[in-house]
């Protein structure tokens, strides 16, 4: 005789279930945050070898060593980045000081229009200093443990690329090895898992560079019709700002259109929010479905889930680190789904 009623019975199987996988996921939270120093390179030299694979298996069908494939996309990736890296900074060093004064200029129109008796502007700097203060080491506490901003930043981006090397170079052994380290019986759905989640994660690579691409130079584009001052590094604060989905795209199109509003007035800045508005419907109507159909597809709320809990975890690296590896468990789900789903039964199918 059962003492509970089968529903009862498989609900609390489900609880024993969840229960069981979120102490799972604690756990390794834990275990990551303690080992961050190790952590945070193997994630980023997995993101970078699933962005830079396409280029060097192309390599290595011309008949390139792996070795030399491998050191010329490294070289290639510090080449790229590098000129990046200049012509961001250069455009944010030659327009910073004007978007700078223009968002002041927009924060004083802002606060004289809307701001409380007795709120003046320099207290709102000095709250918002405070603000951005506790913020700023929330954020970084995740990350740094003793050591300063720089040298870590360096440290990890080393140690991340010597990190896509290795992963470069010896992908072809990486099935074998997953293989031999799983369990009796386990290998192939182990292997599939694996495929499955990587090619999520490359999908998702791909797709957002080549879609911030795009939204970065069409802003640009659209700043610079309209002459809105700092153009360049507005373009190139929205190409950073895609990697953080619909987040990072509100933020740079705020200040987009913020310091539009300072400098070239209300009308511009409407030009420009239109502009703004645009791009993301051509993004995410348009780009999206095209670029990243073939991939794992979250639907929005999963997504700031997912980026909400990134940011509590690891701050800012965690809201860039969250939405790839949400990406790889739900190609995970996909597969399990696909393997261990129940069939219908004849009699189902018939009616």
């Amino acid at each position: 005789m059962q003492l509970l009623p089968d529903p009862v019975r498989r609900l609390a199987a489900w609880c024993a279930v969840i229960l069981l996988v979120a102490g799972v996921v604690y756990v390794g939270i834990l275990l990551c945050a303690h080992l961050r120093a190790a952590v945070v390179p193997v994630l980023l030299a997995l993101l970078g070898t699933a962005l830079l694979g396409p280029f060097h298996r192309r390599l290595v069908k011309a008949r390139v060593n792996r070795s030399v494939a491998a050191g010329l996309t490294c070289v290639a990736v510090v080449a790229v980045v590098g000129g990046a890296v200049y012509i961001v900074v250069a455009a944010l060093i030659d327009s910073g000081d004007q978007i700078i004064a223009s968002l002041r200029d927009a924060a004083r129109g802002l606060a004289e229009h809307f701001g409380a008796a007795g709120t003046s502007l320099d207290d709102m700097a000095a709250n918002a200093r405070e603000l951005l203060g506790r913020f700023g080491g929330t954020a970084a506490s995740g990350v740094i443990s003793g050591v300063s901003v720089v040298g870590e930043t360096i440290a990890i981006a080393v140690l991340a690329l010597l990190l896509v090397f290795f992963f470069l170079r010896d992908s072809d052994r990486a099935t074998g090895t997953l293989r031999a380290l799983a369990p009796h019986g386990t290998a192939d759905t182990l292997e599939a898992m694996a495929r499955r989640a990587y090619r999520a994660v490359e999908g998702f690579m791909r797709g957002t560079t080549f879609i911030a691409f795009i939204d970065a130079v069409c802003i640009t584009v659209g700043l610079l019709i309209l002459d809105v001052p700092g153009a360049v590094g507005l373009g190139a604060l929205v190409f950073v700002g895609a990697y953080i989905p619909y987040l990072g795209a509100f933020i740079s199109g705020a200040v987009a259109v913020l310091v539009a509003l300072a400098d070239r007035g209300f009308v511009i800045a409407l030009w420009v929010l239109g502009v703004v508005l645009a791009v993301q419907v051509l993004e995410g109507h348009v780009l999206q479905p095209m670029i990243q159909s073939r991939t794992v597809r979250m639907h929005p709320a999963a997504v700031m889930l997912a980026i909400t809990a990134g940011a509590s975890v690891a701050g800012i690296l965690g809201m860039l680190l969250a939405v790839p590896l949400t990406a790889a468990a739900f190609g995970v789900l996909h597969e399990l789904r696909a393997r261990y789903e129940t069939p219908p039964e004849p009699e189902q199918l018939e009616t």
